[in-house]
Parts: C-alpha cells; sequence; structure tokens
C-alpha cells in the first residue's frame, strides 16, 4: 500500500508556495549569483562562488525534500471528519491525572506541526496513543519524558488556527 502524508489543505498550499518560491525565485537567483562570482576568476579563492554554491546545494535538496512530501500528500478536510474519537484534526482536551494540568492539542500533518501552539503531527508518540480514544477515556502514554497517566475530557472539531496574524 503507498504511504500518504495527511494534511490540512493549508499545510498543503503552504509546502507548494515554499516549492514554486524556491524554483522560480531564490534557484535563479542564486544561478545568476553563481555566473557573476565565476567572473571574478580563480574559483578556488572565490568565497562569493562558494557560498553561493552553498545555497545552491541547500536549496537543491529543499526542493528534493519538498516535492517528496507534496509527492505522498493526501489533502483532509477535518470537517468533515466525525469527532466523536479522536481522529486527523480532532482538538482535544487533555487532563493530565499526576498534575491536574488541562493541556489542549489539535493533531495536524507532520509539516503543520507546531507544538508551541498545541499542533501535534499525527505521528507524534502522543498523538498516535490519542487516535481513537474517547472522551472519559483514560490512559497511560508512554512519552520520550516518561508515562504520564492522562484522562480525556473533551474531543471536538474547532477551526485550525496555525499562526496569529
Amino acid at each position: 500500500m503507498e504511504h500518504k502524508e495527511p494534511m490540512t489543505k493549508y499545510g498543503f498550499q503552504r509546502l507548494s508556495n515554499e516549492l514554486n518560491t524556491l524554483k522560480n525565485i531564490d534557484l535563479p537567483e542564486i544561478n545568476a549569483e553563481i555566473d557573476r562570482a565565476k567572473e571574478y576568476g580563480d574559483l578556488k579563492e572565490n568565497s562569493e562562488y562558494h557560498a553561493a554554491r552553498e545555497k545552491q546545494a541547500f536549496i537543491g535538496t529543499r526542493i528534493a525534500e519538498l516535492g517528496a512530501v507534496i509527492s505522498i500528500a493526501q489533502i483532509v478536510d477535518p470537517s468533515e471528519l466525525e469527532h466523536a474519537r479522536v481522529s486527523f484534526g480532532s482538538t482535544v482536551v487533555l487532563c493530565d491525572m499526576d498534575s491536574d494540568d488541562e493541556v489542549t492539542y489539535t493533531i495536524v500533518g507532520g509539516c503543520e506541526s507546531n507544538p508551541d501552539r498545541g499542533l501535534i503531527s499525527f505521528n507524534s508518540p502522543l498523538a498516535k496513543q490519542l487516535l481513537g480514544k474517547e472522551e472519559g477515556d483514560e490512559f497511560k502514554a508512554k512519552l520520550p519524558g516518561g508515562v504520564k497517566n492522562f484522562e480525556v475530557l473533551t474531543v471536538k472539531y474547532q477551526e485550525i488556527v496555525f499562526e496569529s496574524h
């Protein structure tokens, strides 16, 4: 079975825009910079040339990475999914049963994750253990920092805010 990477339309558009910018603006600019640097003569001691070549290699690598992710992307509209159980796009309120702290996470695609904003990748250890859980479920999550006990307080869909404006 072919591996697909779920992401929202927002995440797909963001990656596509970055790829287009790299291909159509950044790469032609750096190629022109390399051509200009070649005119300075001896390439062995030409720092402008070497810096431009490094930047060109970085851009090429990033284009390949983005192309690979986009090629396996599966756009999912979380608003169309059932959220009685935790699934892609669900916003989940958990109670850390050891500290009584409440935490809120929304499960998104890997390229969209931003833990500081409560957006966690569906591939993250916590999200993998959350998928399929319902309100009221208690579970032990095996996380990189150790085992934590959680209770699922709320599972819902709400519009995902990826960045503040």
